[in-house]
């Protein structure tokens, strides 16, 4: 198996022996040649100073007189925003212990460092041995999808980013075009879709991100997606559980679920409580999970083998945003956990 996503800085950090990543100079380097942070032809000398120091010593201290001497307003905020970040990487243990520190409290950090995060993480958890179409749909977990309904209810997912740039120009075909449009029915697929059969092609175009997937109940990447999610949770709580997609949620003794984007949690809430949700709403609905844990006991003892439900859905605007860190912050973890 080739490597796969090298443009996220995942070789750049280093597996302790706790199996956690550890930053190093070299990824903090990177940062700094991001478009944020990287100088440009109108740089102040004092912009070009910083960041040549920076580059030299990464961890190096940066008073704040250093920042206030750049002309550039947005260069100075850039600035002052990477360094929280920065500040938060060099205090945690781990990259996984900032990346779970950053939801504790007000989200301080942009998201597209958010996702960089997470899309290391994502690479370190489906190691060195990973399945193309875990791969595909470990995606998710840090680029907006969008999302297109079939005529015959099939559901199909590609990249927002991908789609928007291709779309108008006809690079996907009809199916670019479709999701690019909301609200629009499906009849022809000419966007390439990863399955089971093609899923090795995935390795020659791992980082251009324009392979769809369909998400509907029995197909393969809708079960890769479950793996994935369980191998997240064992990587960041050391609790194994299993994920299977479920049709519906027949339980009159429901007792937890999560959301896994901001509009799941909201329909779930307001499903428990029995509030009124209307059809238009309930259609945004794509995937019911049901989550169990291995060992009951790792559960708040009130609720101990009960199982928790899981939903992903789509928003007004046919886009899915997962928040993988709903599972991280939202289990029903006992308190020794």
């Amino acid at each position: 198996m080739p490597d796969f996503w090298r443009s996220c800085g995942y070789r750049l950090v280093v597996v302790g022996s706790d199996g956690r990543l550890t930053l190093t100079d070299d990824f903090l380097r990177s940062h700094l040649l991001r478009p944020e942070l990287a100088p440009i032809p109108q740089s102040s000398s004092a912009e070009l100073a910083l960041h040549d120091a920076l580059l030299a010593d990464p961890r190096r201290d940066v008073p704040d007189a250093e920042i206030d001497a750049i002309d550039d307003t947005d260069a100075r905020d850039n600035y002052r925003v990477w360094l929280r970040l920065r500040a938060r990487l060099l205090e945690a243990s781990s990259l996984e212990a900032a990346y779970a520190g950053l939801f504790r409290g007000n989200v301080d950090v942009p998201p597209v460092f958010v996702h960089q995060l997470t899309q290391v993480i994502a690479r370190h958890i489906l190691g060195e041995d990973a399945d193309p179409l875990e791969a595909r749909t470990g995606e998710m977990l840090f680029r907006t999808q969008k999302i297109a309904v079939r005529d015959d209810g099939s559901v199909m997912a590609a990249d927002e980013a991908t789609v928007d740039a291709y779309a108008t120009s006809g690079g996907f075909g009809s199916l670019g075009e479709l999701l690019a449009r909301n609200n629009a029915p499906l009849r022809s697929v000419e966007l390439d879709v990863l399955d089971a059969e093609s899923a090795d092609q995935y390795w020659e175009r791992d980082e251009r991100f324009d392979f769809a997937v369909s998400l509907n109940r029995g197909r393969p990447a809708l079960t890769a997606l479950t793996h994935v999610l369980e191998k997240w949770v064992a990587h960041f709580l050391a609790v194994d559980v299993t994920i299977r997609p479920q049709r519906e949620i027949d339980d009159t003794r429901w007792v937890w679920h999560v959301g896994l984007d901001a509009e799941a949690s909201a329909l779930l809430n307001d499903l428990y409580n029995r509030a009124d949700v209307d059809e238009e709403r309930l259609s945004r609905l794509l995937c019911l999970f049901q989550l169990d844990f291995a060992d009951p006991s790792a559960m708040r003892p009130a609720i101990a083998g009960r199982p928790v439900y899981l939903a992903m859905a789509m928003d007004a605007d046919n886009r899915l945003k997962l928040k993988p860190q709903n599972l991280l912050l939202n289990l029903p973890l006992s308190q020794t956990q």
